[in-house]
């Protein structure tokens, strides 16, 4: 059990993104509203139109109760035009609308803190850096994070997105660096934050130290769901193929045809078999990849799924593969890991902090053709040797319990109790 805090405190939480019926970053809001009502009473300030999804929800924790900002026309809704925008150039669109949200809810806020006595208030989701709202001002200790979107993707890999992924990540590079060294708004969150300041990964962590001067603590945005973790992890029979799974939207960043260039150069005598989830406008594109290098006998490609049928395929597998050029941490890395899945990826991101040699392998992103040489010989080698491959396997299911909800219920109880003491302590940050 995660040791008690020195009193149950009032915690105003504002996370946007919070919803007990989707994945993603509505995933990660929901999973740390019910984590902080565990030991606190949690108020959550969220989007209106998740209230169906929660009031539907028979078991939530006592001590969590939510507050809806009132809806308004300007507004971020997921109707079809908004998902449009959010998945195209005309994304900074979707970005105001966000930022007209948080200004809302900062004078929600001030009317709650009227009614309420809150000790603290945490800023969770969106993770974003860009956008850390003015909730940091309203004069009571302050948590922000854990945060995320500092890191550019690395210049030499964009090719391999596309000519669109190209263009969009690096305009993206562009922006990004412009923002995260001239935009005054997270500075000043980060300061107010002190020893509230959470960084998503060692990477983020070391950008706030250089840009801001802002020292964090590292404390992953998602959580391994260790409750469907196995005793034992899968073995694979002498004459079965090697099962590999990936998992994510089919967009550029994600960059599955990483995967399918590297099993095209996989010696043919190895039997191997690759099962894709999820779904995007990548997709058509991905599949003709497939077809047009000889791997369309051994893809099967399952579309969109609820998440316990996406869980229940990823347990047969034998391993995760993971090719994202541009992400944070990704629910799906610690759902296979608590499935028992070794797994390859890219070192970087927050892959790198995650995976360790014992549970996986790490490829060094210099290149996009060093990319896919080494992901073929990382699947040949997981392929040849299962008393490796099955080892790796029990190291990810301990490793798993690195990120369980009681750990990191222990790490923001302390970080909560340093920013009352900070707060406490008459330290004033302008």
């Amino acid at each position: 059990m995660a040791p008690a805090i020195r009193k149950r405190l009032n915690v105003l939480l504002a996370a946007y993104a919070c919803n007990p019926c989707h994945g993603s970053e509505e995933a990660v809001g929901w999973e740390w509203a019910k984590a902080i009502a565990k030991d606190h009473n949690v108020t959550v300030m969220t989007a209106e139109f998740h209230r169906n999804d929660i009031e539907q929800i028979k078991q939530i924790e006592p001590n969590m109760q939510f507050v809806y900002v009132p809806h308004r026309k300007w507004h971020y809704y997921p109707t079809s035009t908004w998902k449009a925008i959010e998945g195209s150039m005309f994304k900074p669109v979707m970005n105001l609308a966000y930022a007209c949200w948080q200004q809302d809810a900062f004078l929600l806020a001030r009317e709650l803190i009227r009614e309420t006595p809150f000790n603290l208030v945490h800023q969770a989701t969106y993770v974003g850096y860009r956008f850390p709202g003015r909730l940091w001002g309203l004069g009571l200790p302050f948590v922000w994070g854990p945060i995320g979107g500092m890191e550019n993707t690395q210049w030499n890999l964009l090719p391999a997105m596309g000519i669109y992924g190209t263009i969009y990540y690096g305009g993206r590079n562009l922006i990004n660096s412009a923002q995260r060294r001239w935009l005054r708004s997270p500075r000043r969150a980060a300061l107010a934050a002190g020893a509230g300041l959470i960084a998503a990964t060692g990477g983020i962590a070391r950008e706030l130290k250089s840009l801001y001067g802002a020292d964090s603590t590292v404390l992953s945005e998602v959580t391994a769901p260790i409750e469907l973790s196995p005793a034992r992890p899968r073995r694979r029979t002498p004459d079965e193929p090697l099962r590999l799974v990936w998992s994510g939207q089919h967009l550029p960043g994600k960059a599955l045809n990483i995967v399918l260039q590297a099993l095209a150069r996989v010696r043919p005598e190895i039997k191997w078999r690759l099962d894709v989830l999820g779904d995007g406008p990548f997709c058509k594109r991905w599949r003709e990849l497939a077809d047009s290098v000889h791997l369309t006998s051994c893809c099967h490609w399952h579309g969109m799924l609820p998440r316990a049928e996406a869980l229940n395929i990823m347990s047969r597998a034998h391993v995760l593969a993971i090719s994202s050029l541009k992400d944070l941490t990704s629910t799906v890395l610690v759902e296979g890991l608590a499935l028992g899945l070794p797994v390859i990826c890219p070192d970087h991101c927050g892959f790198s902090d995650v995976v360790t040699e014992e549970c996986g392998i790490k490829i060094p992103p210099r290149t996009i053709q060093g990319l896919v040489n080494e992901f073929a010989a990382a699947i040949e080698s997981m392929a040849v040797d299962e008393p490796r491959r099955y080892q790796m396997a029990e190291e990810a299911l301990r490793r798993a319990r690195d990120f369980s909800w009681e750990r990191k219920r222990e790490q923001l109880n302390r970080i909560y109790e340093r920013v009352i003491r900070e707060f406490d302590g008459g330290k004033v940050v302008g």
